[in-house]
């Protein structure tokens, strides 16, 4: 039987050596992958191993774009409220080195509805098990470019969601996350990832043909869009969002479905 080559791009993209990339037969020994969080990976007439610990968390969502600008940390801050808010012990991570969602934080008066942490660190989904073991949901506000944080945080994730504006430059932007994603499903089969329609302009054209254009890739785009709204930058100078400043308004009701969506991916990633 002839050994065979998995892409080497696919180890390269997220550091590994090329080596670590080569199929044996079933019967020889799997090749170990040193960090990254996930069993052994089947493919025919090969196995790779990879160090995994056991999980304490119910789920790690990512909120990643490698455009800066697309309104990460207040999606990242919104989810996370929204679960918290759902009775869900939670922790937000910040993975970004602007720690624009410490900022955030710092800025709030009394008593936060749940922790944030400062972690743009590579070794990120090395550090996430003991980090998340007392959690039962943790959000990543990862960083604006695609690097090693970005692999990292990828690779911590059960959830992965993309936030896009409405624009023609987001949409084409978008293949280089696209090309991530679609890499870090070798290691991770149970990845779930989606693009969310942030910053949304109601009643125009284009905020009506971005789902079209987002079409063209493999990723679903959520049917909860985030609209512009002037309430998320009030909340967020406060160190709040709007589900606590304003919770009965059309920018609360938007971030409620987004976070449902999410919890009914990761129902379908459980089942």
């Amino acid at each position: 039987m002839k050994a065979r080559r998995l892409t080497t791009a696919g180890f390269l993209l997220f550091g590994l050596r090329p080596a670590a990339a080569l199929l044996a037969d079933a019967d020889a020994p799997a090749f170990p992958l040193d960090g990254y969080p996930a069993l052994n990976y089947d493919f025919p007439h090969c196995r790779i191993s990879v160090k995994s610990q056991n999980r304490k968390y119910a789920m790690i969502i990512s909120v990643l774009n490698q455009k800066g600008g697309v309104g990460k940390t207040t999606l990242a801050v919104h989810i996370a409220t929204a679960l918290a808010q759902r009775g869900l012990k939670v922790l937000l991570v910040d993975a970004d080195p602007q720690s624009s969602s410490l900022d955030w934080s710092a800025s709030r008066v009394g008593e936060p509805l749940f922790p944030v942490i400062g972690l743009p660190k590579p070794s990120l989904h090395r550090d996430m098990p003991t980090i998340a073991a007392d959690y039962q949901a943790v959000v990543i506000d990862g960083p604006p470019r695609v690097n090693e944080l970005a692999r990292s945080a990828i690779m911590a994730s059960d959830i992965v969601l993309v936030p896009v504006q409405p624009s023609p430059y987001d949409v084409w932007a978008a293949e280089e996350i696209i090309t991530l994603l679609k890499e870090a499903s070798v290691f991770k089969e149970k990845l779930k990832s989606a693009f969310v329609i942030n910053r949304k302009i109601t009643n125009t054209a284009i905020g009506r043909d971005v789902t079209q254009a987002l079409s063209e890739y493999p990723l679903p785009v959520l049917n909860s869009h985030i609209s512009q709204r002037v309430g998320f930058a009030e909340s967020a100078a406060q160190g709040q969002t709007v589900l606590e400043m304003m919770p009965e308004t059309p920018a609360s009701r938007e971030i409620l479905a987004l976070v449902q969506e999410v919890m009914e991916m990761s129902h379908e990633q459980e089942s």
